[in-house]
């Protein structure tokens, strides 16, 4: 792997425990500043304050807060876009390139891919490109692979999730986020076929923190390398302590009642 690559990819993942933390803060073109992302300079703080290993936005937010004082954070610039006002929310389009996150100071950059879309030939096709980009710059790519569209009954269909961790895989992703396919068994299947790691996304607001802890140490078992996930983080009522837990998790193998206990659950 290109030097540059590596560097970069240690301000993301835990060097120590090659696991990471990641929160997406890219609701906002998607479905507006939701509660939580409403002012983005205490969003991100609040993930430094927790320990996030990283954070992960649109371009236009990165002059509202990201780095900040006493503590900093992993940058990954997300060029993928729709909103949920279009006919079709699942067609994802570049919005941005990789020279535009190398500028801002990126990590790392991120590209959304929905398998079985009717325009999933083009997304496939902007994965590849931006792949071959990122690598002659030695900037990482996080792929965000997921099973929507007509033919798909379920995205967490362990076959469907294994075929996404692998198109991001095979075009070049370093990193790939797909759904967690709700047990260890089949979840192992899918990390045990990429060679690359495999980071679970959070998908709906989950009921209860027990649920969404449970469901991170479950993926860590199976051989997963940590999470990427949004709503369920930074929308908690008490999301820096819920970082803080998370990072004992992710990094240090804590059980999930001795993480409750320290949330006070």
């Amino acid at each position: 792997m290109q030097m540059g690559k590596s560097i970069r990819l240690e301000r993301i993942f835990n060097r120590n425990t090659e696991r990471a933390i990641i929160v997406p803060m890219d609701h906002g073109v998607t479905v507006g500043p939701i509660d939580g992302l409403v002012d983005m300079r205490e969003a991100v703080g609040d993930m430094v304050s927790g320990g996030a290993n990283a954070v992960l936005m649109h371009k236009g937010l990165v002059r509202c807060g990201h780095r900040m004082e006493g503590g900093d954070v992993g940058l990954i610039v997300h060029l993928s876009a729709s909103t949920s006002l279009s006919p079709f929310p699942n067609a994802k389009i570049l919005v941005g390139t990789v020279e535009d996150a190398i500028r801002m100071g990126a990590d790392a950059i991120s590209v959304h891919v929905n398998l079985g879309d009717e325009t999933e030939a083009r997304m496939l096709k902007d994965l590849g490109e931006v792949a071959s980009k990122a690598a002659g710059w030695g900037v990482p790519v996080l792929a965000m692979v997921y099973g929507r569209g007509p033919k798909i009954e379920s995205e967490f269909d362990p076959k469907v999730v294994a075929q996404c961790a692998r198109v991001g895989e095979e075009l070049g992703a370093d990193v790939v986020k797909v759904s967690y396919t709700g047990d260890k068994e089949s979840f192992s299947k899918v990390v045990d076929s990429c060679c690359i790691p495999v980071v679970i996304a959070g998908g709906p607001k989950l009921d209860s923190t027990r649920s969404f802890i449970q469901m991170v140490s479950d993926s860590l078992e199976a051989g997963g390398a940590g999470l990427s996930v949004g709503r369920n983080v930074f929308q908690h009522r008490d999301r820096v302590n819920l970082v803080k837990v998370l990072s004992k998790v992710v990094h240090e193998d804590e059980s999930v009642d001795s993480a409750l206990k320290i949330l006070g659950e």
